[in-house]
């Protein structure tokens, strides 16, 4: 058994799931989302506990059954308490700004790139060297935050960049002199 898979989710007040077929409709206080499951994973809905169950231990469904448990935790977790992901920009006049809805980005090119997060997301600019992505669907979140990272990945010889909060760039050492 999927350790991931057996475990039940459970649906917090205030919050309604719902299947019709392989759609799973999740509305809560944030929101509402909705998903298509696969059709073999057997999904059962008992008080305010969701169990999961695979017809088989083909590898298929294996990878299926944990899977399809932790999208649906995600989409329970984020009707109730929303996701968020925090990127820093480290250089010399790395700024970032937000001007009506977009995300301004002066990361060292000749032109500053503009982001337009999609509806459903928010981007927030608590400093000028902070980004902070929320929104109540993980996937769609984690999408905006390595698109706004993909402007400028960290190099690893000054480190300069766009970074997740608290990610690791290994440092190289540079050319040696004669």
């Amino acid at each position: 058994m999927s350790r991931v898979g057996k475990k039940p989710v459970i649906i917090p007040d205030g919050v309604t799931v719902t299947f019709d077929g392989n759609l799973c409709t999740v509305k809560g206080p944030k929101g509402e989302l909705s998903r298509e499951l696969h059709p073999d994973i057997k999904i059962t809905v008992e008080g305010n506990e969701i169990t999961f169950e695979r017809p088989s231990d083909h590898k298929e469904h294996r990878a299926l059954h944990g899977t399809m448990r932790a999208l649906v935790n995600n989409m329970v977790e984020g009707v109730t308490k929303g996701f968020e992901r925090a990127l820093e920009l480290n250089g010399v006049g790395y700024r970032a700004s937000k001007s009506g809805n977009k995300l301004v980005l002066n990361v060292g090119y000749s032109h500053p790139v503009e982001i337009t997060p999609e509806e459903g997301l928010e981007i927030e600019v608590p400093s000028n060297t902070k980004v902070v992505v929320k929104g109540i669907n993980k996937e769609r979140v984690g999408a905006l935050a390595s698109n706004i990272r993909a402007v400028r990945l960290p190099e690893p010889y000054k480190g300069k960049g766009i970074r997740y909060e608290g990610e690791y760039v290994r440092r190289k050492e540079g050319k040696t002199g004669k």
